[in-house]
């Protein structure tokens, strides 16, 4: 019998987990961009985001109540990768990535 659990904890999430929601919120960030992306970039960027995730996975499950503080991750680890991929303005793609993850 344990005497002290936490209250709050949760398991960390599988691969399978992270690449749905990672692509979810590529595929929210398109919408909101209003732009075209070919579904081959957006495959690129998924991957390339879901490498930063697991590469970074204990800081942000964390921080995964966190919203502002993980879209500020994003911003500082991917939108640049994925801006200069799909060929616009980073601001305008973090802009439409916080409105789509609600931060």
């Amino acid at each position: 019998m344990k005497m002290f659990q936490e209250k709050h904890t949760a398991p960390l999430p599988s691969q399978r987990t992270i690449r749905r929601a990672c692509a979810n919120e590529l595929y929210r960030t398109v919408k909101r961009l209003k732009r075209h992306v070919p579904a081959a970039l957006v495959e690129e960027a998924e991957k390339l985001y879901v490498e930063r995730v697991i590469g970074n996975l204990l800081w942000i499950h964390d921080h995964r109540s966190n919203r502002k503080a993980l879209a500020d991750w994003w911003d500082e680890t991917v939108r640049d990768d994925i801006a200069k991929l799909w060929g616009v303005d980073g601001d305008r793609l973090s802009h439409a990535f916080r409105g789509a993850f609600g931060a």
